[in-house]
Parts: structure tokens; sequence; C-alpha cells
């Protein structure tokens, strides 16, 4: 990503963003954002719950949401926000151009970026 994007890394972190976030579901993924009170980058968190599959399967899900996060965020200065990307089943077999366009509308939905 074109700026310094740090990650999510703790539970806590992904719960209070959970918990006081705002919620934009779309067909591949689920994006959850919660605006910070500063205006540093934007931090990431990615995570695929066990329905999706085994390890394997949600493991390559995730590099896929990452990948597409990192090349529709590299145009965009995102500040004093968390960003919490949750991958679905529809995440996996998803051509890769419509994953990106859901991140696309999933960040406008959620009132976070410029769509």
């Amino acid at each position: 990503m074109a700026q310094a994007v740090s990650r999510l890394k703790r539970r806590a972190e992904f719960l209070r963003v959970a918990s006081a976030g705002r919620k934009a579901a779309v067909h591949g993924l689920v994006l959850q954002a919660l605006a910070r009170d500063d205006q540093a980058p934007a931090r990431l968190g990615f995570t695929v719950t066990r329905k999706v599959g085994n390890a394997v399967v949600r493991n390559r899900t995730r590099r896929r949401l990452k990948e597409a996060a990192r090349l529709v965020l590299a145009g965009q200065l995102l500040a004093g926000v968390d960003l919490v990307l949750i991958g679905r089943d529809a995440t996996r077999g998803r051509p890769f151009d419509a994953l990106m366009d859901d991140v696309r509308r999933a960040l406008t939905k959620a009132g976070v970026g410029h769509g």
C-alpha cells in the first residue's frame, strides 16, 4: 500500500471495531470500519471464519482479500480509521476484479474512501 498502513493484530482491536464500527456487507466480503480520533494512517485487519474451509482455504482466501485491499487502497489516502475485512465463502471463488469492486463498494457503503 502506498502509504504506511499498519495492521490490526490483537483480538481486542478486532472486537472494538466489530462492536462500535459501521458494517457494510457486499457479496464477496464484510467490511467493518471504525473512525479514530487521530489522523494516523489507516489500520487494517483481515479475518476469515472457519465456515469458509480448512486452514489452507482460509489462508488463500485471506491472501486474496489482502491483495484486493492493497490494490484498491493504493490510490486512496485513508487516515484515522480502523478497517476489518471479513472473508466469506463467496470470497474464495469470486473473480479477482469483482472482489476488488466489492472492496470499493464496501468502503463507499461504510462511508470511508472515495468510491
